[in-house]
């Protein structure tokens, strides 16, 4: 008989169990792993949602602190008032705009405390107003993370959230090396982008609106008085009107010596071209002949022309200066004022500005009636296209140390300014209305050397006034 063994169980294939089955089973895996993470998940998006609301509730407290504390350094002092019960009236201010914005003392948590014995940082003044604003909130999500506030709120804790904000006494305005004469409900100062812009060094003023989208120019600041919204690094609105300085100069502007009619003042779109008097080239001083009196109407050059040997004031009367693409300079230690004047003619409309090509290399004079001054164009002069100007840099170039002075122009800035090669860093433009564009520009620190050069930039009435410390 043949006995035939079969396979013993050891050698039969076994399963994996109960256990090892499920473990090895997939179907389901990533609700296990979301259960895991939903705890540390929670707390992230506690921890963003609770700190955002935070933050945004801090910066709210700052705004009503800066506010209240320019209130009580403005208005207030340490007097009673006749309130019931009576305050300081400091205290009052303080806490009367902080209610404004929703920050009343002793409503639940929050506090307003002001005092009028702040230090004043760096030692700017004697007197400094305070102003703290605080609120405990509770705290939600962020338990979970075993997070418990920083302040106590009923039987635990909260998130105390608060900010302070000093004023008193500043230093008076900065000196502006841009000004914009115009004054009503009008942008005197406007950019559309201009990203290239750089005004570093430079304050603007703007006697209207002042309006730059997309860019601050780079300007270190920005004023207007009437609404500023976004020129200059720090924006200031509602600023004091800045006068125009620079007016009474005109009574240095001499007589017309070149009459009533038309033909007196000869045009280059005239055929037979302009006469030698109103041609230059080569050197003048002071003393020429040709620059001794006004010129009557256009100027032009027909070379080079360098001006030497002490102050020179070129004054055209109802007419251009056409550079026609050549240079015209000062010689170290000189200076020239040029100066566009003139009554209204029939049937003349000049330029009357610096145009065609070539470059303006100037120094003003450092010292005599037209201190500081490089271009004036006569108050008196109408507005209108004839004294309106469009800067691109090149219609001439501006290489140049003092005041342009276009009063009544409206101005449009897409070049850079340059320093005169033989005048120190100063430059200050004055217009009706200013429009920057593109890469408008100018060299660093433009009123760095406005006292060397004799001119006293335009700056803010008065002298110190109350303004945010820190």
């Amino acid at each position: 008989m043949t006995i035939v063994k079969r396979p013993t169980d050891t050698a039969r294939p076994r399963g994996p169990g109960p256990i090892g089955a499920f473990i090895a089973n997939r179907h389901g895996a990533a609700i296990a792993w979301i259960a895991l993470l939903m705890v540390p998940m929670a707390a992230l998006m506690g921890l963003a949602a609770e700190v955002s609301s935070w933050l945004l509730m801090n910066r709210s407290m700052q705004n009503a602190a800066d506010a209240a504390a320019l209130a009580a350094a403005t208005n207030g002092n340490g007097d009673l008032d006749s309130g019931s019960p009576p305050q300081a009236i400091y205290l009052r201010e303080a806490l009367t705009v902080a209610a404004g914005a929703g920050y009343v003392h002793g409503d639940g948590t929050t506090t307003v405390i002001a005092s009028n014995k702040a230090e004043c940082p760096n030692g700017s003044g004697p007197t400094c107003y305070q102003v703290t604003i605080g609120r405990t909130v509770p705290i939600f999500l962020v338990r979970v993370i075993g997070y418990r506030g920083n302040a106590p709120l009923g039987a635990g804790y909260g998130q105390r959230i608060s900010a302070t904000a000093i004023a008193g006494l500043g230093p008076a305005p900065a000196s502006y090396c841009m000004l914009a004469l115009a004054t009503g409900n009008v942008d005197g100062i406007r950019s559309n982008g201009a990203p290239k812009a750089n005004f570093k060094g430079c304050n603007l003023m703007s006697d209207a609106n002042a309006t730059c989208h997309g860019h601050d120019l780079g300007a270190d600041s920005g004023n207007a008085a009437g609404t500023n919204d976004g020129c200059g690094v720090v924006a200031n609105s509602n600023e004091p009107l800045v006068a125009d300085p620079y007016a009474p100069i005109s009574t240095h502007i001499p007589a017309n010596p070149c009459g009533a009619a038309a033909a007196g003042y000869p045009q280059e779109t005239r055929k037979a071209g302009l006469p030698a008097s109103n041609q230059l080239s080569g050197g003048y001083t002071p003393a020429s002949a040709t620059l001794a009196n006004p010129i009557c109407g256009d100027v032009q050059l027909t070379g080079d022309v360098v001006l030497s040997g002490g102050n020179t004031t070129l004054v055209i009367e109802n007419g251009t200066l056409d550079l026609n693409g050549f240079t015209l300079s000062t010689a170290a230690g000189a200076g020239v004022t040029i100066v566009f004047t003139g009554p209204t003619i029939a049937g003349l409309s000049p330029s009357e500005f610096p145009t065609g090509g070539g470059q303006l290399d100037i120094a003003a004079p450092k010292s005599g009636p037209w201190s500081g001054v490089a271009v004036y164009q006569d108050p008196a002069l109408p507005a209108g296209s004839n004294v309106d100007v469009s800067y691109s840099g090149n219609s001439p170039s501006w290489n140049i140390t003092g005041l342009v002075y276009l009063p009544n122009s409206d101005v449009t800035f897409s070049g850079a300014v340059g320093k005169a090669n033989n005048g120190t860093s100063c430059f200050v433009l004055v217009v009706h209305t200013l429009r920057i564009n593109g890469t408008g520009n100018m060299f660093s620190n433009p009123l760095s050397n406005c006292s060397d050069a004799g001119l006293t930039p335009p700056s803010g009435a008065g002298g110190s006034r109350m303004m945010l410390l820190r």
